[in-house]
């Protein structure tokens, strides 16, 4: 057979010809993948938190983020700092590279305190964790250390903000929302992000530390209580059955979609229609995963649950490995509440009040460490520790006996287990007195940056087109820290 018969077109096809239809051809190509495009983000429209591919492999895919609220003292958790004995009440030189309220507080009349504990290496790694954490120490070689973050104010409400949400100033959308956007839950019958705060109460800025901000609503935190209904009024009532209830909630569906469809665009009317559908499916599994009567006697045992110190936070942690094996997507726990003595914020006696502390969180944090490992989830599961600031190792009172620490923006510690993070690693140093980082200090939206990196997110490609602006978790964008990612 010749050549020709096999193609009589393209045989008879001018250059012009060729050029033209193969334009059309693509033209053709790049319609279907907008119309491809569109049916995603129809899909997306009717359930917001359908799975979405992650940007890069990584291994993590759940996000347990522990916030210490008040501002934990790194000079008295982990990091380790033997010059200040040297100073011991007495003055510290100035540093420089330091502005505002803590650059007034060092220059003003002051005093060194060192920390009142002993720091001890653990593991392989030989990192320094002071003895008031023997139990997270057993932990040290699973742990990658952040040191001299800087958050951008040095009061509660707006660093409390800053670390969550990215930016001091309410309204931005929280860590756990951006995330539930970017990569949508596995599980569909329980909510993509979950809070569980302290039983004591709630910390500063209550519920805008787990807003969705400027996201649709279907990305916000879904608050948890720790034990009984998990939330308030979802159990139905005991005349009702599940499928007269399923016909209800079919007729409510119809009237909303039929009144969402006059009013495009409407995420809260949007949200309030999946949340409908969400609290019917959570009927059934949220009770189950707040019920620790299948738990093992070890295993409550190990978070702490005999224990009045640790029951709380340790329930906390327990059902945070609960919610990873249900596939919640991101699980914030909060300890320490408001500004008060059940907060990190220890302005004054700190060496009655650090022990306490960190007695309550030791345990249960590194029985969450050790329970993830044995259980092979540790590796799907990024587990952050934060608090919103770190403390002065100094107090400007010269008189009390009973003294504390004030507020540094500038020493934030942070660290990181699980998924690829490189244990025993660590990114940035402070400076022989822990007040700042020595050189340039790592901004909080590289902490940021790092974790929706090990999360497989690229927070450059995470972005939501806001007020005429792709808005960015990371806002002007971050420095992935590649010095803790194995």
């Amino acid at each position: 057979m010749k050549r020709e018969s096999l193609f009589p077109l393209a045989m008879n096809l001018s250059r012009r010809d060729f050029l033209c239809r193969s334009c059309n051809g693509i033209g053709a190509m790049a319609l279907a993948g907008m119309l491809a495009e569109d049916l995603r983000a129809d899909t997306a429209l009717l359930n917001p938190l359908a799975p979405k591919p992650q940007h890069l492999t990584r291994k993590a895919k759940h996000c347990i983020f522990m916030f210490m609220a008040g501002g934990a003292s790194q000079i008295d958790t982990f990091d380790y700092k033997p010059s200040l004995k040297k100073y011991a009440n007495q003055r510290l030189p100035l540093l420089s590279g330091l502005s505002g309220e803590i650059e007034g507080f060092l220059k003003a009349p002051h005093r060194a305190i060192p920390s009142a504990w002993d720091f001890k290496q653990y593991g392989q790694s030989g990192r320094y964790i002071s003895t008031l954490f023997p139990h997270i120490g057993e932990c040290a070689d699973d742990l990658a250390f952040v040191f001299g973050v800087k958050v951008d104010n040095n009061n509660h409400g707006p660093a409390t903000m800053h670390v969550n949400t990215g930016s001091p100033l309410q309204g931005s959308a929280s860590v756990g929302s951006w995330i539930s956007y970017g990569l949508g839950s596995p599980n569909q019958n329980l909510p993509a992000y979950v809070v569980i705060q302290d039983p004591r109460g709630a910390p500063v800025n209550g519920a805008a530390v787990w807003g969705n901000g400027f996201l649709p609503a279907a990305y916000q935190g879904t608050l948890f209580r720790s034990s009984g209904t998990p939330i308030l009024d979802l159990d139905p009532p005991e005349a009702l059955t599940r499928e007269r209830q399923r016909k209800e909630f079919d007729m409510i569906k119809w009237l909303n979609e039929r009144h969402n469809s006059e009013r495009p665009g409407a995420s809260d009317l949007e949200a309030r229609i999946n949340a409908y559908e969400l609290a019917f499916r959570m009927q059934k599994d949220a009770p189950e995963v707040v019920d620790l009567s299948g738990e093992t006697e070890q295993t409550k045992k190990l978070y702490g649950l005999d224990d009045p110190t640790t029951e709380g936070f340790g329930r906390q942690c327990l059902l945070a490995r609960r919610l990873v094996e249900k596939g919640v997507r991101y699980t914030l726990l909060v300890h320490g509440v408001e500004i008060s003595k059940s907060s990190w914020d220890d302005h004054g006696n700190f060496k009655e009040r650090m022990p306490q502390h960190a007695a309550e969180v030791d345990r249960p944090v590194a029985a969450l460490l050790k329970d993830l490992k044995q259980r092979g989830l540790l590796e799907d599961t990024l587990v952050v520790w934060a608090s919103e600031m770190g403390r002065t190792p100094f107090i400007n009172d010269l008189k009390s006996d009973k003294p504390g620490r004030d507020h540094n923006q500038y020493g934030l510690v942070v660290w990181l287990a699980g998924g690829d993070v490189k244990g025993g690693s660590t990114a940035g140093e402070t400076d022989e007195f822990g007040i700042k980082a020595l050189g340039e200090p790592i901004p909080l939206r590289d902490v940021h940056a790092t974790i929706l990196n090990l999360l497989g997110l690229s927070d450059e490609r995470l972005t939501y087109l806001h007020a005429g602006r792709f808005r960015k978790l990371t806002d002007i964008g971050g420095r992935v820290l590649t010095e803790v990612i194995a």
